[in-house]
């Protein structure tokens, strides 16, 4: 007797993972909402390129764009040429020295600055001068300029505390020196900016061909 054989109907297999195929998904929505999704993604996109340009401009803004003051300082190789000091009869001395006047820029772009004179004092007198020409110092650089200073003690009103200075040995002078220019970035941008000097040195009057120290601030 032949066996009757039921017919039961074929379905598809579901996705193992439990959820339609984006194809499938696709199909099933509408184009006002694949719209809507399309519009989301874009959003997120230029969101997050926005984040990121912000981003980058700030650290643009506090590294490249930052205009840093300049800094001006004599370079602590000093030469000495044509050394006199005296204590008797009257305290007196007059010393010529080569040394370096040096410009320090660390911005992203040149220091123009104009000419400028640096002033030795001694006791808050002014006992020498020298003259720096207008220059500029180029970008994340140092602009070294050789100078010869002479100073003497010809304008001291007063020389009551030479005599002890150069008997001890230790003949202190100031200088101070102020460079105005402008910081020049992307081509475009100037800024002015001021560079001040104050430095200090101490000169071993019995052996006048050194020096002590040297700081400057």
């Amino acid at each position: 007797m032949a066996e009757k054989t039921s017919y039961q109907p074929s379905y598809p297999l579901a996705p193992a993972n439990g959820y339609p195929r984006s194809d499938e998904e696709s199909a099933t929505l509408n184009p006002d909402e694949l719209r809507r999704k399309k519009r989301i993604k874009l959003a997120i996109y230029i969101a997050i390129f926005v984040v990121f340009q912000a981003i980058v401009i700030a650290v643009f803004s506090v590294t490249v764009m930052k205009v840093k003051t300049p800094k001006v300082r004599l370079g602590t190789a000093v030469t000495f040429q044509n050394v006199s000091t005296s204590t008797q009869p009257s305290p007196s001395f007059d010393i010529s020295f080569t040394t370096q006047v040096r410009v320090k820029n660390t911005n992203f772009g040149p220091y123009k600055y104009d000419s400028a004179t640096v002033a030795f004092m001694y006791d808050g007198v002014t006992v020498g001068e020298v003259g720096i020409p207008k220059g500029k110092a180029g970008m994340l650089s140092t602009k070294k300029v050789s100078v010869t200073v002479n100073v003497n003690s010809k304008a001291l009103q007063s020389t009551s505390n030479l005599g002890s200075d150069l008997s001890g040995g230790n003949l202190t002078l100031t200088s101070h020196a102020k460079l105005s220019g402008k910081v020049e970035l992307m081509f475009v941008m100037k800024k002015k900016k001021s560079a001040e000097m104050n430095c200090t040195m101490s000169i071993n009057s019995v052996s006048p061909n050194e020096l002590r120290y040297l700081k400057c601030k």
